[in-house]
């Protein structure tokens, strides 16, 4: 089959250009798993974080957002048949989604929407997961509940910002602030269904006061969480809760403690890294958002569209999603 995988390390990371094509033999799916024939794909910063760390001697395949169709199954598998249009995140630990054919776990699977084409849903799994169990999981807020609590989310125009923003604005009460610096990102968060936006590159707590807010409940800190963590603790209620999934070098828990602000991490990969008892959470929440989309509760994140699943298109997409400045999520269709 044909996969593009990253095929060479260098000093710093600094390696698209080895996103090459390459020749690997067809997988065969056993146990639990789906051999899904891609069609679609989209591209996260988990993309480029493992390609500029690539240290091995075999070429390794990237690519954690698929939509495919179900090509044969493991003797395990009781969850879908062969024929079924099927979209998920995938693992990290196993290759990835830049690849004609890919093995993929059922319990982390779902039908995909049937209202979207494939581009439009390539562009939500790993993000959907994430802001899901973010909101839901790790920050604990209740569908349909937490009136009166107040959800800023940092880097809200971005895949996960955008996906979360409507979360919270349709399935909860929460009133929902969204950062975002530039006037198209800040447009994309107003119809992501924000109540309020707010600049991010200006003080988070005098953007709040504009506002007419002086403290939150909950913060979602989604990227450069070093940048804005003083600016988070000072703009956070006595007794909030900030959950976070960027990666930063170093991050002090003890500003925490006067106001016993709890501290959450998410990370997707968690439950498929350590098959965890309740991996298959992955199934009914992908399965969940599936219908969201289907009702019209929800909308893709599809930001754009960077054509055919080849080695020049992945360069440009990675070299893209580094400048820290996409609206919306990039999306790669058929080889």
């Amino acid at each position: 089959m044909k996969a593009i995988g990253i095929t060479r390390a260098t000093e710093g990371g600094s390696n698209i250009e080895f996103l090459e094509e390459i020749s690997l033999p067809d997988p065969v799916a056993k146990g639990y798993d789906l051999l899904v024939e891609v069609k679609a794909i989209s591209v996260n910063p988990v993309d480029t974080k493992v390609r500029a760390g690539f240290s091995a001697a075999t070429p390794r395949v990237l690519g954690w957002d698929a939509v495919g169709t179900v090509k044969s199954v493991g003797e395990s598998v009781t969850l879908f048949s062969p024929g079924d249009e099927v979209w998920y995140a995938g693992a990290l630990g196993r290759p990835g989604s830049n690849s004609e054919l890919q093995l993929v776990d059922e319990r982390i699977v779902a039908l995909k929407p049937q209202t979207l084409d494939n581009a439009s849903a390539a562009a939500l799994p790993l993000t959907a997961i994430t802001a899901w169990e973010l909101l839901f999981d790790r920050l604990a807020i209740q569908e349909g509940g937490n009136e009166g609590d107040i959800l800023l989310i940092v880097g809200a125009a971005g895949g996960v910002g955008s996906i979360l923003t409507q979360l919270a604005r349709k399935l909860t009460k929460l009133t929902v602030i969204g950062t975002a610096s530039r006037p198209e990102s800040q447009k994309w968060v107003r119809e992501a269904g924000a109540h309020h936006v707010i600049d991010h590159n200006k003080p988070l707590t005098e953007e709040l006061k504009r506002i007419g807010i002086k403290e939150v409940t909950h913060v979602a800190s989604l990227n450069n969480t070093e940048q804005h963590y003083q600016q988070i603790i000072a703009a956070l209620m006595p007794q909030g809760k900030l959950a976070l999934i960027d990666d930063p070098e170093i991050l002090d828990a003890r500003p925490l403690k006067a106001k016993s602000i709890s501290l959450h991490w998410e990370f997707m990969f968690t439950r498929s890294m350590f098959e965890t008892p309740d991996i298959i959470t992955q199934h009914q929440l992908l399965t969940r958002v599936a219908q969201l989309i289907d009702t019209d509760v929800i909308s893709t994140t599809f930001g754009e569209h960077f054509g055919t699943i080849n080695a020049a298109n992945l360069q440009k997409a990675h070299a893209q999603i580094e400048t820290g400045r996409v609206v919306g999520k990039i999306v790669l269709e058929g080889f």
